[in-house]
């Protein structure tokens, strides 16, 4: 392998969330960090030197997106995707979860319903809450192990006067990468009942072996005229402190309505930084990415492996992307606060807690394996150890 992610670098003192905020978020700091989705890996070389000379220019003012920057996330999502995007369907955000807010704000009125499907991302309830908004919940189905939409549900639901739908896909934290069959059903039905559809595919350039990443807005024109797909190189490059997303709006209206609100919030200029790295990641990332995908997926096979041999009372739910692993806990028999509560005081390894994903985590906890496999060793037999004198106990 050509790069190395074995190597252990440490991240204290740079103002890194995931190491430095462990006493503000878990009141501790001696616990291995497996929680917030960063990886604990360099980013590519080329975007290294990219920067380096960025930062040795010396000047750092306000910054534009220029036709390179442009190109080079067209030709990445067409390489990648097989979806062919316009530049001028292109709208820039400092980070995703921002462009959620500012479209939800734009498009719904205080008291409209927005559907999500759980067990999800967290911000996307507190986004929606704090807008005065309300959230529906159409839950995923969880049989043998594997996760599914429940699309009888979600259309009585839709049924309710919902407005937008926020898609997580791939799904964030169980691991699907929806099928094109299944994005074609939902989109169908939303289609049916007007609804605005928001695409967060932050996770799609992480999908492994065996699987293959759909946007849902490539699907058919028609989704394509009625969503906002939302990418961004931060998990995929380890970028996500440069603030830099992108959000592909086919249809003109719509893009118009989004950028006005963008414009009137002062928040659509670029980070300088953020489109050195973002427009050379694109441009030269191919081969880091591989062998990233390659690297994490063999800490799930050793993950998986370890957990059957040594923890079969944690059951792996196996993802097919990104470098978080959605774990059932539910046969340690502990409540949701108690579990959160063993794993960081007894296992001393800080994972996010699965309840705040919706109540359909609860039992369950989210694991970042984006890290050197020593690390995860490390972390597995510390859960090991504390999971037999549990069941000693």
């Amino acid at each position: 392998m050509k790069y190395d992610f074995d190597q252990v670098i440490d991240r204290a003192n740079t103002a890194c969330e995931k190491w430095d905020d462990l006493q503000n978020r878990f009141g501790v700091n001696d616990v291995i960090p497996m929680w917030v989705a960063d990886m604990d890996f360099k980013s590519p070389p080329s975007v290294i030197q990219a920067l380096t000379q960025r930062v040795e220019h010396g000047i750092y003012g306000y910054a534009c997106r220029p036709d390179s920057y442009i190109d080079a996330l067209v030709q990445w999502v067409k390489r990648r995707h097989q979806w062919s995007i316009e530049g001028e369907w292109m709208a820039h955000t400092p980070g995703i979860l921002p462009a959620i807010s500012v479209i939800i704000n734009s498009f719904t009125q205080p008291g409209d319903k927005i559907m999500i499907q759980t067990p999800v991302y967290h911000p996307f309830a507190r986004i929606i809450t704090s807008l005065g908004r309300q959230v529906v919940n159409n839950s995923l189905k969880f049989e043998n192990g594997r996760y599914t939409m429940d699309f009888a549900d979600l259309e009585a639901k839709l049924d309710g006067g919902v407005k937008i739908l926020v898609l997580c896909n791939p799904h964030n934290p169980v691991g699907r990468v929806w099928s094109r069959e299944e994005l074609t059903m939902l989109g169908q039905i939303c289609i049916k009942n007007k609804i605005l559809v928001i695409s967060d595919e932050i996770h799609c350039d992480l999908v492994y072996k065996g699987y293959k990443h759909t946007p849902f807005a490539a699907v058919s024109e028609a989704f394509a005229e009625q969503s906002f797909t939302c990418i961004a190189p931060s998990k995929t490059f380890n970028l996500a402190g440069l603030q830099t997303s992108c959000i592909i709006i086919p249809n003109e209206a719509l893009r118009e309505r989004f950028n006005q609100s963008i414009n009137s919030l002062a928040i659509g200029s670029p980070n300088a930084l953020g489109i050195t790295a973002t427009e050379i990641a694109y441009r030269s990332g191919d081969e880091w990415l591989e062998q990233a995908i390659d690297y994490i997926q063999g800490n799930l096979a050793f993950l998986v492996r370890y957990f059957q041999e040594n923890i079969p009372q944690i059951k792996v739910i196996q993802p097919e992307s990104t470098y978080l692993v959605w774990l059932d806990c539910r046969e340690l028999g502990l409540a949701a606060d108690e579990l959160a509560t063993f794993m960081l005081t007894k296992a001393r390894v800080a994972m996010n807690e699965g309840h705040i994903f919706g109540t359909d985590g609860e039992g369950f906890m989210r694991m970042n394996i984006g890290c050197p496999r020593s690390l995860l060793e490390k972390s597995v037999h510390q859960i090991k150890e504390a999971v037999t004198f549990l069941c000693r106990a």
